[in-house]
């Protein structure tokens, strides 16, 4: 079956052999033709790239070459307009069409900027124009600050004048020149506007405001708006030729004396608005500056010196004194308003209510701060005042506090009312013993009449908390906390010299220190329920120990002077030893004597000034240094002698019996036996002088019965080592001496 198959094959592939044959030559001849075509493309693609790139540069050449014409031509147009443009600006400034000129040169300026534009060439021409441009601005800018200074001329007052009153400022003028008029065709009408509109095309309006505001618009301010301010009695008068010159000048109507600040206001609000629409009429030309009119601008400068001028000469001295003044203040707020409304309306304000009229609604905070101020202002001036005018506090002096409304009504106060009836009918019907009416009551001194003052200036200043909003309330409440604060550093700091040299003075203070103490206790309390405070707080409680601190320091400090004063006296005695020297004796005699004129001295000063325990307490301490001085120096003694026995018993008796005759509190000298012999509750060491006088005179007889066996009144005095000491000093060294000492025992 294999060999059958292969025969077949075999006879197939001998049939189909001629037949390939044929397609080969034919496959050679279809690729020499596809040669050719390939060589044609070749050839065609060529020709055809050779002849577009030659299409291309050719192109490009006539592209670049018609830019270069272009420019040309644009270069041309933008000189013929520069040309045409300084021709006419030139034309112009010289008939002083200031808006033409102005625009003419934008144009021309305009010009030179697009030549500069102009990438492929620098030509010199492009320099010189625009130096040439800039030369011609200059040159119209100058033109017009000439013709502006030509528009405002001033009659100012004389500068060898002060300013110091209405009639210094009067026929003082200002003249406006509008520039043209309808009989002069040389000069076009209405000059003004066209300088400030060219001005504006320039970009120097604003500028040129500027410099107005502060030079024009400063004299205006000065010579004539400030004088409208302070002098109520000026007036503005203008008078004027229909579109033309105009000319304002101030004169006196009658004579105004600053009555009112509404008077003040009434008048400014008139003459201010006269002033400011006449520059409205003549200067606010619709011309505008980042959409900002000239008034607008003239306001912006002027008006913040303006209204701080008003402020500062008029709302300030407005300020009520009290607040019962406020209410009235209303129509002082009112004129303000109207004042700048009218200035909204000609447009020299914008916006919202400026400072001005918020100082004038502020009206609470403002008469809070001031009326603080002055309250600190005068009672400083208190504090630094003399201090010897006094006036005399007796238990009855009560503090005068005016009336106050009850905060609380109707049913609530008529259960309170109640309440405290009853509370006064359950004690009528308490049979104890009551208080003495001058419980808690000042003793009688005197104090300063400016302290009296001073505590008169804070009851009425808390008064002023009544009916005041809560901010003006607690701003019066801390004022006066204040005013104690400053009492308590001013005082002692300013008068520190006097309060060393002069116990007069350190007295009174002392007794001011206390007087403020004592009605500091009870002076919030009063006003408690006016005063929006929180629970807890001292009021002027908490400074009542400072006070008392600082009345007890400054009296103290005098005492010490006066001790000290009063020991370098006595140092003077010598030791009060060998008193048998006649001038020993007269040394130490003396010193005493200097003693107790010095306690004389200081009673007379302190005499009615002092409360009469203070008095006494300060008098026998003083006498109690100088009587412990005595003691301790002849205790020292080791070896007294007859003689000086005697002669410093003699010292001691001279204070035992003038010693008591220093204490007079009182002017009434029958009222002082009751403090004379009361000497030895103020004196500590009084009994002890009186018995070292009576051991100075007595034997050991007398001693031994004195002591009592420690329980005599010399026991009292002195210990057991003092007395037998003394005695040692006194009696020689005997057997009596001896059984004395003995018996010297506790």
């Amino acid at each position: 079956h294999t060999e059958e198959v292969t025969d077949m094959i075999n006879k197939k592939y001998v049939e189909f052999m001629p037949s390939m044959e044929g397609a080969e030559e034919l496959l050679d001849q279809v690729e020499s033709v596809s040669k050719d075509i390939d060589l044609l493309k070749s050839c065609i693609e060529n020709e055809v790239q050779q002849n577009l790139h030659d299409a291309v540069t050719e192109y490009a050449k006539l592209k670049q070459q018609l830019e270069k014409n272009t420019a040309v031509i644009d270069l041309l147009q933008h000189l013929q307009e520069f040309d045409t443009a300084i021709e006419e600006y030139h034309r112009a400034l010289q008939e002083k069409n200031f808006v033409v000129a102005a625009k003419q040169h934008g144009k021309a300026r305009a010009s030179v900027d697009a030549l500069k534009a102009w990438k492929d060439t620098e030509l010199p021409l492009v320099h010189s124009l625009s130096s040439e441009i800039t030369i011609q601005r200059e040159n119209l800018i100058y033109h017009l600050g000439e013709e502006w200074q030509k528009l405002a001329v001033w009659k100012l007052p004389s500068t060898k004048t002060e300013l110091t009153s209405e009639k210094s400022f009067l026929k003082t003028a200002l003249h406006l020149n509008r520039g043209g008029s309808k009989g002069d065709e040389s000069v076009p009408h209405a000059l003004l506007p066209s300088i400030l509109q060219a001005l504006s095309i320039q970009g120097e309006l604003h500028k040129k405001i500027k410099l107005f505001g502060k030079n024009k618009f400063w004299l205006l301010f000065k010579y004539m708006l400030k004088p409208l301010i302070l002098y109520p009695s000026l007036v503005v008068e203008v008078s004027s030729q229909p579109d033309t010159d105009v000319t304002w000048t101030i004169s006196q109507m009658f004579l105004i004396h600053f009555c009112s600040l509404i008077v003040v206001i009434s008048f400014l609000s008139i003459e201010g608005q006269r002033a400011f629409r006449f520059h409205q009429k003549y200067l606010n030309l619709y011309v505008s500056i980042d959409e900002k009119k000239v008034s607008e601008i003239l306001g912006d400068l002027i008006w913040e010196e303006m209204s701080e001028c008003i402020i500062r000469e008029c709302l300030v001295h407005s300020i009520p004194a009290n607040s019962s003044q406020l209410a009235e203040y209303s129509e002082v707020i009112k004129q303000t308003e109207d004042f700048e409304s009218s200035l909204k309306e000609m447009g020299y304000l914008a916006g919202d209510s400026t400072d001005l009229l918020k100082y004038a609604r502020n009206i609470n905070c403002h008469f809070a701060s001031k009326k603080c101020q002055d309250v600190i202002v005068a009672a400083r001036k208190l504090m630094t005042s003399e201090m010897h005018n006094t006036v005399k506090i007796t238990p009855e002096y009560k503090l005068s506090i005016p009336k106050l409304p009850n905060p609380s009504g109707g049913e609530k106060e008529r259960k309170e009312s109640s309440k405290k009836s009853a509370h006064y009918d359950q004690q009528s019907l308490e049979n104890e013993k009551q208080l003495s009416p001058n419980t808690l009551c000042l003793p009688m001194c005197r104090i300063s009449e400016s302290v009296q003052q001073l505590m008169e200036l804070a009851i009425q200043t808390l008064s002023e908390v009544v009916g005041s909003s809560p901010q003006c309330a607690v701003q019066l409440f801390y004022t006066v906390r204040n005013i104690f604060h400053l009492f308590f550093y001013v005082v002692p700091t300013y008068h520190k010299d006097n309060f060393l040299k002069l116990p007069h003075l350190a007295a009174i203070q002392h007794n001011n220190c206390m007087f403020i103490a004592h009605h500091l206790l009870t002076l919030g309390f009063q006003f408690k329920p006016h005063l929006p405070l929180k629970d807890g707080v001292a009021y002027f409680v908490d400074l009542v120990p400072g006070f008392r601190r600082l009345g007890a320091r400054c009296f103290v400090a005098q005492m010490n002077v006066q001790k000290a004063e009063m020991l370098e006296r006595l140092s003077t005695a010598r030791n009060f030893s060998n008193l048998d020297d006649e001038d020993n004796y007269s040394v130490a005699s003396k010193a005493i004597r200097q003693v107790i004129h010095q306690l004389r001295r200081l009673g007379k000063v302190w005499q009615d000034v002092l409360p009469v325990n203070i008095y006494c307490k300060a008098i026998g301490t003083l006498l109690n240094t100088a009587i412990s001085e005595l003691i301790n120096k002849i205790m020292m003694l080791e070896d007294i002698s007859n003689v000086d026995g005697e002669r410093l018993r003699t010292l001691c008796q001279t204070i035992i019996e003038e010693g008591p005759l220093v204490f007079n509190p009182l002017p009434d000298e029958n009222k002082n036996k009751k403090y004379q012999e009361e000497v030895p509750v103020y004196v500590k060491k009084w009994m002890t002088l009186k018995e070292i006088s009576m051991v100075l005179n007595a034997n050991l007889q007398e001693i031994v019965d004195r002591w009592a066996e420690g329980k005599g009144p010399l026991a009292a005095e002195f210990s057991c080592n003092e007395m037998k000491s003394l005695i040692r000093a006194l009696f020689k060294n005997t057997e009596r001496r001896a059984a004395a000492l003995a018996k010297i025992t506790k």
